[in-house]
């Protein structure tokens, strides 16, 4: 059996490992010369044609660099199995998911209770007019109150273990249920209320989504796999997860931030808030944003089934049993 690397045991094939960490350094190549031209100002780091710029080199200088940083994790980790890389990758992934899930909680309850005290024109009274005034501009909330909101729930999210997915589906429903008890019984209603329940449902279905994949809970449209060998579903799992998944995931990256006038980061510049104005939550720049965390983390859990695929072809042990979920 060629799972097991022993002393004894052929070496396993790497190629594998550095098709999917050489993928993890070009994400994060790109997610970082992207920050890099929107907020810094450099022209298109991103490309390496620009090579001959300033801006492209550097760009090209970072890309070399993550890539380097590949090449150094896939020689240190080629005596191990490919279960251990995929759950090594799959655990990054969950704690970068369990921030977001915090960074919405934080900060859908502090702007939900900044546009309450605004519409009924208390804000001021509060805080100050001045303050109150620069509460009112989505420039100023953004970096200023969600920011900081953000970072507070990746510190939360180092010190606890649950992802809290099934959580925000019941505030999704708590929300709702204050909608329905304002309009009908106080003839009460805003556009923030609605404005919630959007932001977290938004983030509830593109964050759970790469979790989702990881326990299979996609729908999977089958016509002759389950009469498959174990060894052909490892094969078709893989390189599915790679020509489908991996490759669709990278196009919406390359395409949701392809410049300062793209879906993702034209809202990012100028922290876009709803029509509503004061009305509404400041939040409509993060769910355009949203749909780049789906993108990047659903690549990275393709990857991760990649790897889980491959071990299933060297027939590693350890294999998961994902047909019985009992929740978390």
């Amino acid at each position: 059996m060629n799972g097991i690397v022993g002393p004894d045991q052929p070496l396993i094939s790497s190629w594998q490992r550095y098709i999917g960490w050489l993928l993890i350094a070009l994400l994060f190549g790109y997610i970082t010369n992207n920050f890099l031209e929107i907020y810094l100002g450099l022209n298109n780091p991103k490309d390496f044609r620009n090579i001959s710029t300033a801006s492209g080199l550097i760009g090209t200088i970072i890309y070399l660099l993550y890539i380097a940083l590949a090449l150094w994790k896939v020689k240190k980790s080629r005596n191990g199995s490919y279960r251990e890389e995929s759950q090594e990758l799959h655990s990054y992934n969950v704690f970068f998911l369990r921030g977001c899930f915090f960074a919405v909680l934080f900060v859908g309850c502090v702007d939900f209770i900044l546009a309450l005290v605004r519409s009924l024109g208390i804000l001021e009274y509060i805080v100050g007019e001045t303050t109150s005034r620069a509460l009112g501009l989505g420039n100023i909330v953004g970096p200023y109150v969600h920011v900081p909101l953000i970072i507070l729930g990746f510190v939360f999210a180092r010190f606890t273990k649950t992802l809290g997915w099934t959580w925000l589906a019941l505030l999704i429903v708590f929300a709702e249920l204050i909608i329905v008890l304002s309009r009908y019984l106080f003839s009460y209603e805003q556009s923030f209320m609605a404005d919630l329940v959007r932001y977290w449902y938004a983030a509830l279905f593109l964050f759970a989504s790469a979790y989702t994949l990881y326990d299979e809970g996609h729908v999977r449209v089958d016509v002759i796999y389950q009469a498959l060998s174990n060894r052909t579903k490892a094969f078709v799992n893989a390189w599915g997860s790679f020509i489908l998944g991996i490759l669709t995931m990278s196009v919406v990256i390359i395409i949701g931030f392809n410049g300062k006038t793209s879906i993702i980061n034209s809202p990012l510049l100028v922290f876009e808030i709803t029509n509503q104005g004061i009305n509404g939550l400041f939040v409509k720049y993060q769910m355009a944003f949203f749909l780049g965390i789906f993108a990047a983390t659903m690549l990275v859990q393709f990857i991760v089934q990649f790897f889980d695929s491959v071990a299933d072809i060297y027939e590693e042990p350890g294999k998961r049993d994902t047909s019985i979920k009992i929740g978390h």
